[in-house]
């Protein structure tokens, strides 16, 4: 099959693209004819190497987290699924591959395409969908009522936030810069906050639930709008001991987790708050229940840009410069 790929990790110029063999079915298995995947910020950080301790890949490694497709094949256990499906998945992290025309996933991991949607705009949500999800539902249990902070509302994960959190029926507040205001008010947002032009601490406080999609100096001034006993959750920056320990890292790399995240920590205790890095765990009923909202208008995708699956290096390329407004796609198939 043909896919996009490392044997080493490094920056943009690692990645190779050619021919290799594809992946095994297993019994519990679904294989995807890939027409479209997307881009996210976990796939250059996997190129860099910047998640090694977490994530020790072997080479050569495909990359790509999550795409949509037709079923053509399944395993011998495997029920929910036929050939000719099409399905979208947020693979698993221990078989990431969607960069590639064939990718092999557990069928648990797997849902219905919503019929609504374009291959293209299926491939922009499973990883920032359930990221969103499992951020508000799972760990800030934010609810009617409620007050969330989103920041980058018109980035990736953030746009898909600003809705589900409207959905749930809370006052959301995002930062954009001026130019996205008009854009995050549309997707849900109660108020948009300029982070170019105020300084969001002195605009929000508490908050129920900040989602912190940026990270740095950020993350550390989001405990100033949150309540006591609310919740700060990162995707970006500080990962704890909590989760390297539920990623099963070997307890000599503990203390480095620990003096990694001391400062957020140590910001939660002063707070009164509690702080999660959440790195999404793939799921099929939750893409379930996402398919639901696509279904009933309350989630809509935003692509940015659709790339041919030749230009690939360029699609990565144009999401890491943090430019883009939605996620970036690229088409494997037509």
């Amino acid at each position: 099959m043909r896919a996009f790929f490392i044997r080493r990790y490094g920056g943009p110029a690692v990645l190779e693209e050619g021919e290799l063999p594809a992946p095994g079915l297993g019994p519990r298995d679904v294989r995807i004819a890939v027409h479209a995947a997307s881009v996210n910020p976990v796939d250059w950080k996997i190129r860099d190497g910047a998640l090694r301790a977490l994530l020790p890949y072997r080479f050569p490694l495909v990359l790509g987290n999550d795409c949509a497709g037709e079923v053509r094949e399944v395993g011998a256990e495997v029920t929910a699924f036929k050939p000719g499906d099409a399905v979208w998945t947020r693979l698993d992290k221990d078989r990431i591959g969607a960069f590639a025309e064939e990718v092999v996933v557990p069928a648990s991991l797997v849902a219905p395409k919503p019929s609504r949607l374009s291959f293209e705009e299926a491939a922009s949500l499973p990883l920032v969908g359930l990221t969103a999800w499992q951020a508000l539902v799972e760990v800030g249990q934010l609810s009617a009522g409620q007050t969330v902070l989103v920041h980058a509302g018109a980035g990736g994960v953030g746009a898909v936030a600003v809705q589900v959190a409207r959905h749930l029926g809370a006052r959301v507040v995002a930062t954009a810069s001026a130019k996205n205001h008009a854009f995050v008010k549309q997707l849900g947002a109660d108020a948009v906050v300029d982070y170019h032009a105020q300084r969001f601490e002195d605009v929000v406080r508490d908050a129920d639930v900040v989602l912190d999609t940026v990270g740095a100096d950020t993350q550390l001034r989001s405990f100033r709008c949150v309540r006591p006993g609310g919740h700060v959750i990162s995707i970006t920056d500080r990962p704890t001991v909590a989760l390297a320990r539920t990623w099963g890292v070997s307890p000599v790399l503990w203390p480095v987790f620990a003096l990694i995240s001391a400062r957020a920590t140590l910001a939660a205790r002063r707070h009164g708050a509690h702080y999660t890095y959440l790195f999404m765990h793939p799921s099929g009923e939750q893409l379930r229940t996402l398919g639901d909202l696509v279904d009933t208008g309350a989630l809509r995708p935003h692509v940015d840009r659709v790339f041919p699956f030749a230009q690939t290096r360029e699609a990565i390329a144009h999401a890491e410069s943090g430019q883009a407004r939605g996620k970036v796609v690229i088409r494997v198939r037509d």
